[in-house]
């Protein structure tokens, strides 16, 4: 069983940083793919960015050049650096991961909130 637990949310100014990490337990056949996605009151959940264990990248539009993605396959956790966040960044931010053709694994999601 795959356990993802997410950390790093908290309350920031607009204009500031946030690093945002996720741990997996368990064992993920590879290849595989970590991702992160955040979901706002009265949204759908919305895609941000990952990366697979080969270390490709995929990023939402909407975050592109503020959001950087990266990982430390040994330690099987995801990182997502947010830079320049403003206010409408704020959200429940989810951690993915799964192997690249398959069921995905969830955390439970970790509060960003940005203030203006």
């Amino acid at each position: 069983q795959v356990q993802l637990v997410e950390s790093g949310g908290g309350l920031v100014q607009a204009g500031g940083s946030l690093r945002l990490s996720c741990a997996a337990s368990g064992s993920i056949s590879r290849p595989n793919v970590m991702g992160w996605y955040r979901q706002a009151p009265g949204n759908q959940r919305e895609f941000l960015a990952d990366i697979t264990s080969g270390g490709n990248t995929n990023y939402g539009d909407s975050v592109k050049g503020r959001f950087t993605i990266s990982r430390d396959n040994a330690k099987n956790t995801v990182f997502l650096q947010m830079n320049s966040l403003k206010p409408e960044d704020t959200a429940v931010y989810y951690c993915a991961a799964g192997p690249l053709v398959g069921r995905r694994y969830w955390g439970q999601g970790t509060q960003v909130t940005v203030s203006s």
